[in-house]
């Protein structure tokens, strides 16, 4: 985290979350960054970063404890997809990292290096 805001850059994450949710979770994985709340991913669809989850893969979420019904506050399970999107001081987008598979996260490294460059 602190090398990133060597670059000037801030780091947050976008959820869909409901907002009382968002500072529990933040505390609760000690994140050194802010969970913006998406109520209704109306921002994140723009973005066409939202997919419907599969009924096999809902039921592998509730057999975990998750149930988005009740985080999110809708009654449809959907979520973001996992990634990062890097946007320079002038609102334009550098460098978009999306995943389908929730077990794959961008290496921060390269988004430190993608950041150095700006």
């Amino acid at each position: 985290m602190p090398e990133i805001n060597k670059t000037g850059a801030s780091l947050i994450a976008i959820s869909p979350m409901l907002v009382k949710y968002a500072p529990q979770l933040v505390h609760k994985l000690n994140l050194g960054f802010p969970i913006l709340s998406d109520p209704g991913q109306l921002f994140l669809e723009k973005l066409r970063v939202v997919f419907s989850l599969p009924a096999d893969l809902i039921e592998i979420y509730k057999g975990f404890g998750i149930d988005l019904e009740r985080f999110n506050g809708e009654k449809v399970w959907r979520l973001p997809l996992p990634g990062q999107i890097i946007v320079d001081r002038d609102g334009v987008v550098r460098n978009v990292d999306l995943y389908t598979d929730h077990t794959q996260r961008p290496e921060p490294t390269e988004a430190l290096q993608l950041l150095k460059k700006l």
